[in-house]
């Protein structure tokens, strides 16, 4: 598979810098059961990465010390690691709030029958990719039989009441090289849509900029699309976008405790400055101040601040 990384480096995004660090993104594992076209991690089946007991003590250590507020979990598929309700329940137990980011098709593997009324019962909010409210566009991006699977965990997270008592949030990717449409106007079609289609429900609808990195990123080199989507992104940035980045105010952990300053950084191996050696999430614990530090940026950092703005909460401005 060809590599972005090299094309990215060498970039003129202008300088950012920390604020007051208050979530942690943390990458449980590459492992997931679904292998999707868009995916930045090239997490799959076949994955064996996985976050050990010992890291996730140290994550929950950091939580109490820095008096973290949001633990949000991603992968691969976070909850295929085995030491996440442990971690979900210690987590909320310190009072954190925590997003399970979801691919929906998980809830219904085998042995994760009850995964549903667990994240019900710890109150965990739900942040669940659904690419489109069409089957053809779900499956496109994620293979065949996804939509049908991921409606009907939609249906079985609504019966535990989430999209009403409990936060359910979905999540859109564009299909190929192309930004987001606005926001607010796409939710609205999603609303309308999977009510009339299922009787399904949602609290947001976030749109997040497909990255041009790993799986996709080698998806546009070998279109011969990578340049163009590159200009796209150049052309759309704006820099009402910057103040609110999600890199100024989160830190990416990876499955090994490496510290990187957002989960695509982490995917191009680009960890946080400020420092002659790679830190780690016990470089943290005895030195938690990290506001004012430079944020590592490189070309990518366009597909954030394009257009909207894109972000693990959607989009950066109305």
């Amino acid at each position: 598979m060809r590599d972005t990384r090299p094309l990215l480096l060498h970039s003129d995004f202008p300088p950012v810098y920390r604020a007051t660090l208050d979530t942690l993104q943390v990458n449980l594992g590459y492992l997931c059961n679904l292998s999707c076209v868009h995916c930045h991690v090239n997490a799959g089946p076949t994955r064996t990465e996985q976050m050990d007991a010992e890291t996730i003590e140290l994550i929950l250590a950091l939580v109490r010390r820095q008096d973290i507020r949001t633990l949000d979990l991603t992968g691969g598929a976070p909850e295929l690691n085995p030491h996440f309700r442990y971690l979900v329940r210690a987590a909320r137990k310190l009072g954190v709030r925590v997003i399970d980011r979801c691919n929906l098709t998980v809830l219904t593997e085998p042995g994760q029958e009850d995964l549903a009324a667990f994240l019900a019962e710890q109150q965990v909010e739900i942040s669940a990719s659904l690419p489109c409210y069409l089957q053809d566009n779900v499956e496109a991006q994620r293979g065949k039989g996804v939509y049908h699977t991921s409606i009907e965990a939609l249906r079985r997270l609504n019966a535990l009441g989430y999209g009403s008592d409990l936060i359910l949030n979905l999540v859109y990717n564009p299909v190929g090289p192309v930004l987001p449409p606005p926001q607010q106007a796409l939710e609205a079609d999603y609303r309308r849509e999977l009510a009339a289609r299922f009787g399904i429900r949602f609290n947001e609808l976030f749109t997040i900029t497909n990255m041009p990195i790993s799986r996709f990123g080698a998806v546009l080199l070998a279109q011969g699309q990578y340049h163009e989507y590159m200009h796209l992104l150049r052309e759309n940035y704006s820099a009402a976008n910057v103040p609110t980045l999600m890199c100024r105010s989160l830190v990416s952990v990876d499955w090994r405790g490496y510290l990187y300053d957002c989960d695509f950084n982490q995917m191009l191996d680009m960890p946080m400055l400020a420092s002659d050696r790679r830190r780690h999430i016990r470089d943290l614990l005895r030195a938690p101040d990290v506001e004012g530090e430079a944020v590592h940026t490189a070309e990518h950092c366009y597909g954030c601040t394009a257009g909207q703005g894109s972000s693990c909460g959607g989009a950066l401005v109305a």
